[in-house]
């Protein structure tokens, strides 16, 4: 018999994404803006712990607890048929934990999830006073992730923080200790320069290592801004934008409030912002009210052939 190849799901076609070019993964920090995300023409999302507890109204210092984000980012993935990636943390504790962890995210239909080797209370990856725990405690909770999977597609990624607090040279020897403890990417987080971008990956393949890197280019941070393309010169196979949704919505939503409490109208504010149209368009309005005149017709005239 032939052997037939695996379904097309989501983590599957994550990975031949990956596998054929660079990747550019906007962040949502609702289903809405995932909707934007997709319709827009990107092929993947990003989930952001930093976006999800900021839509809570929390700073991101690891204050939303497995079962909050399993619920928000459920809701994201499935708002979309392309694939989601989702930021946990530090896996939410001890490698038991990691394993119901993630199995939790493929049952919420992720394609995905990154773990960072940060302790706890844990830092944005841009800000000072982050602590590391040991290669030896990451390994084991990266090769108990890997033993959780029940897909074999879905994505591990092995976040190292080490570049701030322990210097490039051991965020590489870091990423090369989590490859060989089973992730299938690889994301240093907070690298300063193109060039600390370019020496990661040559060590990398210097190492035979093969896994998709991925570079997080989110503003105001540690790295200077790189196209998708220049990252993509420099060997990584995926761009996130963690946060700029959000940040730009925030902005918009602040200067509207500020023209509507000046003004009492937001008359001169119809120019940029969208129609009901517009939305209903996004949330396929019509497709629901057709299935829904197609539900009552069924109903109505009943099939009674045998």
């Amino acid at each position: 018999m032939a052997h037939r190849s695996r379904a097309l799901t989501k983590p599957r076609r994550l990975r031949e994404a990956l596998a054929q070019h660079t990747v550019a993964m906007p962040g949502a920090f609702n289903a809405l803006t995932a909707i934007q995300i997709e319709a827009a023409g990107y092929e993947a999302v990003y989930i952001s712990g930093a976006g999800l507890s900021a839509a809570r109204g929390l700073p991101d210092l690891g204050l939303l607890s497995l079962a909050e984000v399993v619920a928000d980012a459920r809701v994201i993935a499935n708002a979309v048929s392309i694939p989601s990636i989702v930021d946990a943390d530090t896996g939410y504790g001890p490698p038991l934990t990691v394993m119901r962890t993630v199995r939790e995210f493929q049952r919420a239909g992720l394609a995905g999830m990154q773990i960072e080797d940060q302790e706890l209370p844990k830092k944005c990856g841009h800000l000072p006073g982050k602590r590391m725990v040991s290669i030896g405690e990451m390994a084991t909770k990266i090769h108990a992730a890997i033993q959780a999977k029940d897909d074999p597609d879905f994505l591990v990624v092995a976040r190292t923080d080490a570049r701030s607090v322990e210097g490039l040279e051991a965020a590489i020897q870091r990423s090369q200790a989590y490859v060989e403890a089973g992730a299938d990417a690889l994301f240093p987080e907070a690298l300063e320069s193109a060039e600390e971008f370019q020496q990661f990956a040559q060590a990398m393949t210097q190492a035979g290592i093969k896994v998709p890197l991925i570079a997080n280019m989110t503003e105001f941070g540690k790295t200077p801004f790189l196209s998708v393309s220049e990252f993509q010169t420099l060997g990584y196979r995926a761009v996130l934008f963690p946060v700029t949704t959000l940040r730009a919505a925030a902005r918009a939503i602040e200067k509207l409030l500020f023209e509507l409490k000046t003004f009492g109208t937001q008359r001169d504010w119809l120019s940029q912002i969208h129609t009901r149209e517009q939305v209903y368009d996004l949330l396929r309005y019509e497709d629901y009210e057709e299935q829904e005149r197609r539900l009552y017709d069924e109903s109505s005239h009943p099939d009674t052939s045998t």
